[in-house]
C-alpha cells in the first residue's frame, strides 16, 4: 500500500464469479484475519484494521479476532457505517482505495464509487496487492466436471439455452455474459466440486443466439464430454481466455448481463458496448422447479429424513454413555446420510452448537474449539445434504438433560413463528420480504427478534443458498424478489441469547397454488422437510389449538412417509417422536 501510495485496502469475501462460497485461492480475507465465517469485509489503512460482519457473526468474530488488533465492526447497528461510508468519513480528498476489480461486482462498484467519489476519493483495482505477499497461496481447484443426467436432470441443455435465448431476444441482445457458477452449472446440466459443499465448477460462459462458449480450465472436462457439448452447440475454451473473448465481441452488438453477478474486470472488457442490465434469466428459471424436479425433491426429503432418524436414535441412545462432542455430531450425521441413495456430499458445513455456541447463528466447531455435549441444555443442529435429486437444509434443536422454563418459552415462540409462515397464504408474485413479518410476529409479540432473514432459496442439486427469492427484511422489493410457484425456500426463524443458547427451527417449503379468486392467484407453502420437531422443548400452554393441530398433522405426515424407510432403533425413535400433542383447553 505504501509503495503504491494507497490510503486503504479493501478485501471482500468474493471471487470473479461473485460467489458466496469461494475456493481457497480467493479466501484472502480469511488468510489475512483468521476469521473463517462465510461473509465479511476487511478494511485496512496505515493505522486501522476492521472487519465488517453482520449479526450472524458478531459474537464469533469477537472470539476469533480477540488480541489481533482487528476491530469487529458490527454491520447493521445504527452507529456502524458501511465500510465504504466509513472510508469516506476517515480518508482525505485525493486519496486512493484499492479493491480487487476481479472480485467486485459491477453493482457493488457503483455503490463504492459513489460513496467515495462524493468525498473526492478514488477507487482503483490494479495491481493485485496480494501477489508476492501471500506465500504458498493455494492453487485454483482442478476437479473434474461431470454431467447431471436423467432421471435427475429433468430439463435438457437445449431447453435451458432456448429459455435463456428467448429472454435475450426480448431484450434484442446478441450476447449474454454469465459468470455465476450456479447459473452455468444449471444452463449446461453440468456439476463439479470446485467449491466446498456446492456442486459447481469454476467457469464463465458467453451465450450467443445460436451458439455458446464455455470457459473452463483445460483438463477439467474429458474429451468425451467436450464432444457431447459440441453436439449441443457449446464450444469449450480455456478459462483464461474469457476476458479476451469479451473484448472481441462485435462492437455493434448488444450484451446482456447481470450487474450483481458480473465482476468489474469482466465488464470493463465490453463496457463500450450497448448493454442490457438485468437479472440473469436462469436465476428465475432454475428457482421455479418443474413437476419432475419437485417429485425428486420429495423423494430426496424422505431419504434425508430416514438418515436423520438413524442419527437421532443413535444420539439419544448414546448420550451419557459415550463421549459426544459437537464434532461427533457432524461425523455421525454425515455417515448416516452417506448410506442413503444418491447422496453426494453435505450441502454446507454442519452447525452443531451446544448451549452458548448456539447463540452464534453460523458457529462452526473445530478441533481447537468445540464443546462436549454433556450436562443440561439445548443442542442446535443445522445440516443438509447434496443428493442427485435435490438439496436439503434442516435445523432442529433437541434437549440435553433438563430444559428450563425459559428455554421452553424461547423454543415455543420460535416454533409459533415457523408454523405461522408454514400456514401463510399470499398473492403470487408478492416480494419475499413482505412475508418475513409473518414469521416474526409471534417473536415480536414476546419482545424478541432475530438478526438474520427468515428464508433463503434452495437449489436443485445446487447451491444451498439460491436466489433470486429471499424472505428477509434486508432484501429490496424489486421484481426479482417475487415469490412464484415451484420455488423452494427455507423457513427458519430463530432466537439467540448470547452466552446462553440459540434456537432455530428450519424446514424447507415449496410455493404451490392455493386459490384463484377475483383478487388474483394466491400461493401457500407445502412443507418438504421430514423430521420430527422435538416436543420435549415445547410449552404446550403457549400453543393455540390450530398450532397444535398443524404440528400433529406434520408429525403424522413425517411418520407415514418415513416409516417404510426406517427399521430398528431408528423406527422406534420415529414413532416415539411423532406422538400427537394435546391442545390445552382455553387457548
Amino acid at each position: 500500500m505504501a509503495q503504491r501510495q494507497l490510503a486503504a485496502c479493501v478485501v471482500l469475501t468474493s471471487d470473479p464469479h461473485v460467489s458466496e462460497y469461494i475456493p481457497e485461492y480467493w479466501q484472502a480475507r480469511q488468510w489475512l484475519t483468521g476469521f473463517d465465517g462465510s461473509a465479511g469485509t476487511l478494511v485496512l489503512t496505515d493505522s486501522f484494521a476492521g472487519l465488517w460482519v453482520d449479526s450472524r457473526y458478531w459474537e464469533q468474530a469477537e472470539l476469533d479476532l480477540a488480541g489481533t488488533g482487528i476491530s469487529v465492526m458490527q454491520w447493521g447497528r445504527d452507529n456502524v457505517a458501511d465500510p465504504e461510508h466509513w472510508l469516506a468519513q476517515n480518508l482525505a480528498s485525493g486519496q486512493q482505495v484499492w479493491l480487487d476489480f476481479r472480485s467486485l461486482s459491477v453493482q457493488a462498484h457503483q455503490r463504492w464509487a459513489q460513496a467515495l467519489s462524493e468525498k473526492g476519493i478514488s477507487l482503483v483495482g490494479q495491481p493485485d496487492l496480494l501477489e508476492g505477499v501471500w506465500p504458498n497461496r493455494p492453487a485454483l481447484p482442478a476437479n473434474p466436471v461431470y454431467q447431471h443426467v436423467p432421471p435427475f436432470a429433468c430439463r435438457t441443455r437445449a431447453q435451458n439455452l432456448a429459455a435463456v435465448r428467448q429472454a435475450m431476444a426480448e431484450h434484442n441482445a446478441q450476447w449474454h455474459v454469465v459468470s455465476s457458477l450456479d447459473d452455468i452449472a444449471w444452463l449446461f446440466n453440468l456439476r463439479g466440486s470446485d467449491v466446498p459443499y456446492n456442486p459447481v465448477f469454476l467457469a464463465h460462459a458467453i451465450i450467443g443466439l445460436t451458439d455458446a462458449r464455455l470457459f473452463v480450465s483445460p483438463g477439467k472436462i474429458t474429451p468425451q464430454l467436450v464432444t457431447i457439448l459440441q453436439a449441443d452447440g457449446i464450444a469449450v475454451e480455456p478459462y483464461d481466455l474469457f476476458q479476451g473473448a469479451l473484448a472481441n465481441l462485435p462492437s455493434s452488438d448488444k450484451v446482456m448481463f447481470d450487474p450483481s453477478r458480473t465482476a468489474m474486470a469482466a465488464w470493463q472488457q465490453f463496457s463500450t458496448h450497448d448493454q442490457v442490465r438485468c437479472l440473469n434469466p436462469s436465476q428465475v428459471l432454475k428457482a421455479c422447479k418443474t413437476d419432475a424436479e419437485i417429485e425428486n425433491v420429495r423423494r430426496t426429503m424422505e431419504f434425508d429424513g430416514a438418515a436423520l432418524c438413524e442419527f437421532f436414535a443413535w444420539f439419544e441412545a448414546s448420550l451419557g454413555h459415550e463421549t459426544i462432542t459437537e464434532l461427533t455430531v457432524d461425523e455421525r450425521l454425515t455417515e448416516a446420510r452417506a448410506k442413503q441413495p444418491n447422496f453426494v456430499s453435505p450441502s454446507f458445513g454442519t452447525i452443531a452448537a451446544f448451549n452458548a455456541n448456539g447463540a452464534m447463528p453460523h458457529y462452526q466447531a473445530t478441533p481447537a474449539r468445540h464443546l462436549e455435549i454433556t450436562g443440561n441444555g439445548l443442542l442446535l443442529i443445522d445440516s443438509g445434504g447434496q443428493y442427485l435429486g435435490g438439496t436439503t437444509d434442516i435445523t432442529r434443536v433437541v434437549p440435553v438433560g433438563q430444559v428450563s422454563d425459559e428455554q421452553r418459552h424461547d423454543f415455543t415462540v420460535v416454533l409459533k413463528g415457523m408454523i405461522a409462515l408454514s400456514q401463510a397464504h399470499f398473492p403470487k408474485g408478492v416480494p419475499g420480504p413482505m412475508i418475513d413479518a409473518i414469521a416474526r410476529a409471534p417473536l415480536w409479540q414476546a419482545g424478541v427478534d432475530f438478526g438474520h432473514g427468515t428464508g433463503h432459496g434452495v437449489g436443485y442439486f445446487m447451491n444451498v443458498h439460491e436466489g433470486p427469492q429471499s424472505i428477509s427484511p434486508r432484501r429490496q422489493f424489486g421484481p426479482e424478489a417475487a415469490m412464484l410457484p415451484g420455488m423452494i425456500t427455507s423457513n427458519e426463524p430463530g432466537l439467540y441469547r448470547p452466552g446462553k443458547w440459540g434456537i432455530r427451527i428450519e424446514n424447507l417449503v415449496l410455493a404451490v397454488p392455493a386459490a384463484s379468486t377475483g383478487f388474483g392467484e394466491f400461493l401457500k407453502f407445502e412443507t418438504l422437510t421430514l423430521c420430527p420437531i422435538d416436543t420435549r422443548c415445547i410449552d404446550v400452554n403457549r400453543l393455540t389449538p390450530t398450532e397444535v393441530n398443524w404440528l400433529n398433522a406434520y408429525h403424522q405426515q413425517v411418520l407415514d412417509r418415513l416409516l417404510p424407510l426406517t427399521q430398528g432403533a431408528a423406527r422406534e425413535w420415529l414413532i416415539a417422536r411423532t406422538q400427537a400433542l394435546q391442545a390445552v383447553s382455553g387457548q
